[in-house]
């Protein structure tokens, strides 16, 4: 077991592991000790963000749960897709399928935040055998126009920072300053979660070219994502929402519960798209899902 450290300064438990997929690509997961007898958790990370996302999370289950957090290629330690083209929610469950094959990992609790969930869903149509449950961060089978939007306007862009407070600067107005608890330390710290220092510079942990899919098929998915939430409803689920998020909407959450009555709902006050899963009500709701499922 390797003791790592994140960019601010963190010191984390878990090891490095690597592994390439069928194309090729070598992808980067962080591997953290937990029990044998319990389900591990796997932990699928936003748009453009990476492992550090989950960095808190992890530190929480582990060593109770063991967890996985998976970098989508294009993001972090993993490499960047030479076809842009493959930056998908299809190709990305191929990918979480061909982690849990490699490591002999027959079922585990899904969490997916914001694409993460995208990809849970896709996965419970393409392999459910694998998700025993799933925690969905943020997200659900209808998003709104407002979210996508607002997404995609910072999307792509490839800005150099001369120092934190600079970035800390630019995601407060992304996010629009919410959630409004946040002190400068926090956006510097969300800074050096989803920023990587690089000759002299800082700049975002990703690789520009994932905005190449949303150029030529809108931002929008094509597909109708009801009945891939459907499929997934049929495993123990919670869905968490941030109260003041712009992607998942209260009405979009209000129909999900009438289509799948047995999921657990839990709203996180103050908070917009998406919670950081370290809220005490994130926290408390959590720890009682996964009670529930022993």
């Amino acid at each position: 077991m390797s003791t790592a450290a994140d960019q601010d300064g963190d010191r984390q438990r878990f090891r490095d592991g690597y592994f390439t997929v069928r194309d090729g690509l070598r992808l980067h997961y962080r591997d953290y000790p937990g029990r044998d007898d319990r389900l591990p958790l796997l932990c699928l990370s936003g748009l453009t963000r990476n492992a550090r996302d989950f960095a808190a999370f992890a530190e929480h289950h582990s060593p109770q749960r063991r967890v996985l957090v998976l970098e989508n290629r294009g993001r972090g330690l993993s490499e960047y897709d030479p076809q842009p083209e493959r930056y998908n929610p299809l190709t990305y469950a191929g990918d979480v399928i061909q982690l849990l094959e490699q490591l002999g990992v027959p079922q585990a609790i899904f969490v997916g935040t914001s694409l993460g969930g995208l990809v849970t869903m896709v996965v419970a149509v393409t392999a459910p055998q694998l998700i025993a449950a799933a925690i969905l961060n943020d997200v659900g089978p209808e998003l709104t126009q407002e979210g996508l939007d607002r997404i995609r306007n910072y999307l792509g862009k490839d800005p150099r920072f001369t120092s934190w407070d600079e970035v800390a600067e630019v995601l407060a107005t992304n996010n629009k300053g919410v959630p409004a608890r946040y002190s400068q330390d926090d956006w510097v710290r969300m800074a050096k979660r989803v920023c990587r220092e690089e000759a002299g510079e800082i700049r975002f942990d990703y690789d520009m070219a994932i905005v190449k899919p949303f150029e030529t098929s809108g931002a929008t998915p094509n597909i109708d994502m009801w009945p891939l939430f459907a499929a997934l409803a049929r495993k123990p689920l919670l869905v968490v929402r941030g109260e003041k998020s712009d992607l998942l909407s209260a009405e979009a959450v209000q129909k999900m519960q009438e289509a799948a009555p047995a999921t657990r709902f839990v709203v996180i006050p103050g908070v917009g798209h998406a919670p950081d899963l370290d809220e005490p009500e994130a926290v408390a709701a959590i720890d009682d899902f996964l009670n529930s499922l022993a």
